[in-house]
């Protein structure tokens, strides 16, 4: 039985996301929350860290058989691209230079070990 959590408006680019993401595809879940737990990169992995908690536990919720973290496999995992906030800072001779901060959305599907 699929179980999934999404988090959305995630304020980390997913362009830095997807690596992190492309690395645990396809783990159980204890061994991707260790990987992520050792990243040095602690504001692009925390999200990431929750939402598969998230998932994890909406996993143990709907199926009782899943008692821990290494029978439960991580079936799908997507970065996808939110909204992006656009505002101008100061440049160089008066200027106005242009920002922008991206936005994700993640979503993780989590399956029990056959």
């Amino acid at each position: 039985m699929l179980a999934r959590a999404i988090s959305k408006f995630v304020r980390v680019s997913p362009y830095k996301l997807r690596p992190y993401a492309n690395v645990i595809r396809g783990y159980s879940v204890d061994k991707a929350y260790a990987w992520l737990k050792t990243c040095e990169a602690g504001r692009r992995v925390e999200p990431l860290m929750k939402t598969l908690a998230s998932a994890y536990a909406n996993a143990k919720f709907k199926n009782p058989e899943i008692d821990s973290m290494a029978k439960a496999i991580i079936k799908e995992i997507r970065i996808d691209q939110g909204p992006t906030v656009k505002y101008f800072k100061p440049a160089a001779m008066g200027r106005a230079a242009p920002q922008r901060k991206r936005m994700s959305h993640i979503t993780i599907v989590v399956d029990k070990v056959r």
